[in-house]
């Protein structure tokens, strides 16, 4: 059994990133992404810095909706600063037994703090990723781990025995990228498109829009093809982030992709329904993934038996310690997984990078599969990635649309358990 923890003292800090253009999905706009930093120390003096970039939208739409932007992310940081002062002088086996116990605390005092009763869990889990990773950076720390797998709990491992030389990155394409954008990222040599639906409005004016922008995208991809010498294979996956309230809607937008020859593309379709439906979806044609919708094991289960056949893994949006209880119920059942962005700094990056590193392939592109979209939103994100503990790795950047992952990126695990100098400054630990 590895050493237990024990958090004798926390600290925060929060850096606030604007955006280059206002972010589109669930059908509203973000402008600014905040960075919480998190600190935690044992007795023995091992600490353990953990970020986290709060996105209020993702974790609960209507909160986001009910205040300004500032505002929201002023209630996210509070949860995590009330999860840092709970910490204090307890111990633990491992972060995901601290985990087990924060989030129905924090539950009750995020309703406090926002007064909102209805508010989200994943509103939650979003402000615990900095606290989290605290917390595994000091685990891994005082247990002296040499692999992202020696850190994972035993019982959790088989899940993550896979060491992917290549990681396939998923372009973004957002409400409104220009399709200039588009045509670059093909010249660039990206083939996994990731394109967000769920447009602004009501339903109908939603599909309409979503249909619309899809043709858009795929004749800007096939006329860049058609310039080029050699036909690469080239996929689309869709997220609606929980937007469709039907089947027969989704159906009707999978129908038209077929009419216009963008339906062979299709790798798989990402939460397309609202909470509420419970419509099965193995009779769909397409592989459909379940992502914010998994609050829980038991959500696992449930989306199973619905037909959902894909799990998108969200660490850096819902912690490591929920994301290896999914990621164990998905390698049972034989359920690919690939991992998804939140618009993170370049440190998450990696935090989601080892995940999908470990993975088995996803299908048909038999390699590990993420989503990183920061470079192309963040106003400074070269600035920011200078954050980064291994700044110049190779392993930190894109080549023809993949990471390529060598013996340095899985003996540093990626960097995740390295404190920067920068965030050793800014938390004045130097």
């Amino acid at each position: 059994m590895l050493n237990q923890l024990k958090v004798i003292h926390t600290g925060y800090a929060v850096e606030k990133e604007k955006l280059r253009f206002p972010f589109g999905f669930k059908g509203a706009f973000l402008t600014e992404l905040w960075q919480a930093v998190a600190y935690v120390k044992d007795p023995s003096g091992n600490y353990g810095v953990g970020l986290g970039t709060q996105s209020v939208l993702y974790g609960d739409a209507d909160t986001f909706a009910s205040t300004d932007e500032t505002t929201g992310n002023s209630w996210m940081l509070d949860v995590s600063k009330t999860a840092l002062k709970w910490l204090e002088n307890k111990e633990f086996n491992t972060p995901m037994d601290a985990i087990e116990q924060l989030v129905p605390y924090l539950e009750q005092e995020g309703k406090k703090i926002t007064k909102r009763e209805n508010l989200h869990v994943n509103f939650i889990y979003n402000a615990l990723v900095s606290v989290d990773n605290a917390l595994w950076m000091l685990y891994g720390k005082k247990n002296k781990v040499e692999s992202f797998q020696q850190m994972i709990p035993e019982i959790y491992r088989p899940a993550f025995q896979n060491k992917n030389k290549q990681v396939a990155v998923m372009f973004q394409i957002s409400y409104n990228m220009p399709v200039e954008d588009i045509a670059a990222a093909v010249d660039q040599g990206y083939f996994v498109f990731k394109i967000k639906t769920g447009s602004p409005g009501a339903q109908q004016v939603m599909l309409k829009q979503d249909k619309a922008r899809l043709k858009e995208i795929h004749d800007c991809i096939n006329s860049r093809l058609n310039n080029q010498s050699s036909k690469k294979s080239i996929y689309y996956t869709m997220d609606a982030n929980g937007r469709y309230e039907r089947k027969a809607d989704l159906s009707s937008y999978l129908d038209y992709a077929k009419e216009i020859g963008a339906f062979e593309r299709i790798l798989l379709y990402e939460e397309p329904f609202v909470e509420e439906n419970q419509e099965r979806v193995d009779d769909l044609p397409v592989l459909i993934g379940a992502d914010e919708s998994i609050h829980s094991e038991a959500d696992a289960y449930k989306k199973i038996e619905l037909g959902y056949r894909a799990f998108i893994l969200k660490g850096i949006a819902k912690t490591l310690s929920l994301t290896v209880k999914i990621a164990k119920i998905a390698h049972q059942n034989n359920i690919p997984c690939l991992c998804s962005d939140l618009t993170v700094n370049p440190v998450l990056m990696e935090w989601n990078k080892i995940i999908a590193a470990s993975l088995s392939p996803f299908p048909i592109v038999n390699m590990g599969l993420m989503e990183t979209n920061g470079d192309m939103n963040y106003l400074a994100w070269e600035a920011m990635k200078q954050r980064h503990p291994f700044p110049n790795a190779s392993w930190t950047k894109v080549e023809n649309g993949t990471f390529h992952l060598n013996e340095d990126f899985f003996e540093k695990i990626g960097g995740i358990l390295t404190t920067s100098a920068h965030y050793q400054k800014l938390l004045q630990l130097t």
